[in-house]
């Protein structure tokens, strides 16, 4: 339940504003990073299904695979822990580097941020495809994990930044589509090179990761500064209000800089954010900081994204087959994340986060019952049920790109002040990168013990975090970053902590 908003003068002024080509042009450079951060995702779980790769880095995991082990379940073939930390080792770097990230974003702005993020990438994907040993392989991830940190912090503010309010979910979505396309692009080069003999092959998908990364890198340069990072900054003004007529597409945006400007005062007077976020005032974002990013792990979409043809070699997919298998799971996501794009905006976060929410338990539901039955510890799956299963995930897949997928980025984005803004998102960032590093640590055990359960496990998380957005997640459509305080004084539940009174809006804005 959520009491109505008034609409302030500046709200209307910005919703007035128009989508600027500058916008448009630097906000799909800015989302390259979510491309890099989605190509590694997708690229992981192809290459670690690849013979040649197994055989180099992980033998004993390739030898329980081939020899078919009869005292060997179907479901822990591939558990090694030392293959997970492959996988994992990059959201343990990129978890202590958004913490760094978000100094570098609140002293600097987010375009060094930016360019930071891309060049550690650079390094770290040049390194793991020239990896001679597993040090080497395991070092250029760390790397990896350092580039995502930084551009996974400054990228969704960039763009939440640079959007006017009206259109400020659909272009902070294009981090997600352009995650959904990177995903679809790491399928499409593993399903090309998994044919390649030898170890060119494996090395060449990692290899290609310098592409996009390139381009981000490069273009970083050349992207323009948000209007609040100007202010942030810089001391004059000037430069800050000639941007915001260049992003809104109109002359008169005095009301917008009088915001950000009295935003900044308030940013000033705060030492340590990390430390000013803990205030009761502050309280509702801290736990969305918190809960949002769990729950966008938990929904078990980082098991789909990492071990995708694993998980189809478990149930009876072919090498090829499950390399296709990912393809189509990225071509699924891509397509939604374009459709939540369009609808973000007009019909509310909260609308698409139930849709979504409802759709992925059932899915999963379904999906686990049939693996129950079907799949066993030795037993190899019939045609129908591993495609039954397979359509399953993309309408599961398809559920998470229209909710969790985007929003879980667009909502922390959007819902801190300025003065703890990059302290927020650093933190959003690093639970995210927590909670999948456990996620992605535990799962091949966690398959191994729960087996087909795994699947009602992720799907009981999804109901929890469903019937918490109904509860306790007000709308954000539409209103501007520097309103949003306004959310939690009118919701039923938050005004009890930081008050519903006109005293209360001075701690806000000055």
């Amino acid at each position: 339940m959520v009491v109505g908003i008034t609409v302030s003068s500046n709200e209307s002024r910005q919703t007035q504003g128009r989508m600027e080509s500058l916008v448009i042009l630097s906000c799909m450079m800015a989302a390259l990073g979510g491309v890099i951060y989605g190509y590694d995702n997708g690229i992981t779980g192809g290459v670690t299904s690849m013979d040649p790769f197994l055989r180099k880095f992980f033998p004993e995991v390739y030898f329980e695979m081939i020899l078919n082990d009869k005292n060997i379940s179907n479901y822990c073939k591939f558990d090694s822990q030392l293959l997970t930390l492959f996988t994992s080792s990059l959201y343990i770097s990129g978890l202590v580097a958004s913490f760094f990230a978000s100094s570098v974003t609140k002293a600097f702005g987010r375009k060094p941020s930016i360019f930071i993020g891309g060049a550690s990438f650079l390094t770290g994907a040049a390194l793991g495809g020239a990896a001679l040993n597993i040090y080497m392989l395991i070092i250029g991830r760390l790397l990896l994990g350092i580039g995502v940190g930084f551009t996974n912090q400054s990228v969704p503010l960039y763009l939440s930044e640079m959007a006017p309010c009206n259109y400020r979910g659909a272009i902070n979505s294009g981090f997600q589509l352009s995650t959904s396309i990177g995903v679809t692009f790491a399928a499409l080069v593993n399903f090309g090179t998994e044919r390649i003999e030898g170890n060119l092959g494996w090395r060449i998908s990692l290899f290609m990761a310098l592409v996009p990364t390139s381009i981000l890198t490069i273009g970083a340069f050349f992207l323009p500064e948000t209007p609040n990072s100007l202010i942030q900054s810089d001391k004059n003004h000037l430069k800050a209000m000639l941007m915001l007529q260049r992003v809104r597409g109109v002359t008169d945006v005095q009301e917008e800089l009088e915001s950000l400007i009295n935003a900044n005062e308030i940013s000033k007077t705060i030492e340590n954010p990390f430390k000013k976020i803990l205030e009761r005032k502050y309280r509702p974002q801290l736990v969305m900081a918190i809960v949002i990013p769990f729950f966008q792990q938990v929904t078990g979409i980082n098991v789909i994204g990492f071990y995708a043809p694993i998980l189809f070699r478990t149930i009876g997919f072919g090498e090829s087959a499950s390399l296709i298998s990912a393809l189509l799971i990225g071509v699924v996501a891509t397509t939604c994340v374009s459709i939540s794009m369009l609808m973000v905006d007009r019909f509310g976060r909260r609308s698409l986060f139930m849709i979504g929410g409802v759709q992925m338990i059932i899915t999963q539901a379904i999906i686990g019952g049939i693996m129950a039955a079907q799949v066993g510890d030795q037993n190899v799956v019939s045609k129908g049920y591993a495609y039954s299963i397979l359509v399953l995930i993309l309408v599961y897949v398809a559920g998470f790109a229209w909710s969790w997928g985007p929003l879980g980025w667009l909502i922390p984005s959007e819902i801190f002040p300025l003065e703890i803004r990059s302290a927020g998102q650093s933190i959003a960032v690093a639970v995210n990168f927590l909670s999948t590093f456990i996620i992605a640590q535990t799962f091949l055990s966690l398959l191994c013990h729960f087996k087909s359960g795994i699947f009602f496990f992720f799907g009981g998380w999804v109901a929890i975090m469903t019937v918490f957005v109904y509860l306790l997640l007000p709308e954000t459509k539409n209103l501007p970053l520097e309103q949003m305080y306004q959310i939690w004084r009118e919701h039923w539940f938050w005004k009890r902590i930081v008050g519903e009174n006109e005293e209360n809006d001075k701690m806000y804005v000055a």
